[in-house]
């Protein structure tokens, strides 16, 4: 494993490397390694001893496991990447979930929590609506690889995320009607030429630079 993520570094130095004055400069990348699953003997570091002519260079390539992080380390650090792989952290209770509904709601309870403050950071346009979609997906998909021989988890949380996902796809559709119906809105207004830009903005519901842009559109 070592071997291979150096390699990895190695050629994405290389490949961002410069040569002047027949200087070879490389940068090697800040790496870190995600570990899904993690034991008692599982290390919390990599290291690096490189030996050069010119000197010896060593550092620590940080290991994240993802037993270790919380949900609400993994929204208040911004580690959003971590939500698909987060039912690692339930994997072992999986026996427990399938044969005990409460637990099964308490897990439940969890991804509810997780949809929620998805719904939110989108409303807040901290994510976009792609974003959350592929963080759902992805979701299910792992719970759907590693829950196979627990029909009541894959139900129960699976379910959940595919419900998620549909309603995701549904609303997009929505939102693109309406935005859709806006332009109508705004371009009806355009060709009428009775009102002001501002004012247009104002009755369609877009902003002033879109309905520049239509204007713009249209006498093109």
């Amino acid at each position: 494993m070592t071997i291979r993520l150096f390699e990895y570094d190695a050629q994405i130095a290389l490949d961002e490397g410069e040569v002047i004055n027949e200087t070879l400069t490389v940068s090697f990348p800040n790496t870190a390694v995600l570990y899904l699953r993690t034991y008692k003997k599982t290390p919390d570091k990599m290291r690096y001893v490189i030996k050069t002519p010119g000197g010896t260079v060593e550092y620590d390539v940080p290991i994240m496991k993802t037993q270790g992080y919380s949900l609400e380390d993994i929204f208040s650090k911004g580690l959003l990447l971590l939500i698909p792989f987060y039912i690692f952290s339930h994997e072992k209770n999986f026996k427990v979930y399938n044969s005990n509904e409460q637990k099964l709601e308490e897990l439940k309870a969890e991804y509810r929590d997780i949809l929620r403050r998805l719904d939110k950071l989108e409303q807040e346009e901290v994510i976009g609506a792609f974003d959350k979609r592929t963080i759902i997906e992805l979701s299910g998909d792992v719970i759907k690889e590693i829950a196979q021989k627990y029909e009541n988890v894959q139900k129960g949380i699976g379910g959940m995320m595919s419900g998620a996902l549909l309603e995701t796809e549904a609303r997009t559709i929505l939102n693109r009607g309406r935005d859709e119906a806006k332009k109508e809105t705004a371009l009806r207004m355009l060709k009428d030429g009775e009102l002001p830009i501002d004012k247009i903005a104002k009755y369609s519901g877009l902003d002033i630079a879109e309905i520049k842009l239509l204007a713009g559109l249209q006498t093109v």
